[in-house]
């Protein structure tokens, strides 16, 4: 899905196209790695200076809501994020460059089941996120 895409659900979904927002999807859009917001704002800010911090932590709230980009934990704590994958998948994240990978396909059945019969809960969901570093960094 490219940005005009994304503008095009915001609108549909009520939401104002200001430049500041505008400059956000542009730049997350076209990442194919994890960025925090404050990753972000200093991409965006090289064209549009007039963006502000809480613009851009609304305008991914935004596009988090509508399911255009999803949240990846990383180790240190710190969340950033990617677009959203095709159907279920699971991410590989790059360590030190931030480049994520999306897979499919896991054999947790055993595990999932394991853990329900022991906790009793009723798992409805899981996500898998795993982190070493790319060809590229090694």
């Amino acid at each position: 899905m490219n940005a005009n895409n994304w503008l095009t659900s915001l609108s549909e979904n009520g939401y104002r196209l200001t430049g500041s927002r505008r400059a956000v999807v542009e730049i997350v859009s076209a990442s194919s790695r994890a960025m925090t917001p404050l990753e972000v704002f200093d991409s965006a800010r090289a064209n549009h200076p007039e963006l502000g911090l809480v613009s851009v932590y609304r305008t991914l709230e935004k596009l988090e809501e509508l399911h255009l980009i999803q949240r990846v934990h990383q180790p240190g704590g710190c969340q950033a994020f990617i677009t959203t994958g095709q159907g279920h998948q699971h991410l590989l994240l790059c360590q030190i460059c931030g480049q994520v990978t999306f897979f499919e396909g896991d054999d947790l059945e055993t595990l999932i089941t394991s853990i329900a019969t022991t906790t009793g809960y009723s798992i409805k969901e899981h996500w898998l996120q795993l982190f070493g570093v790319c060809a590229n960094c090694r």
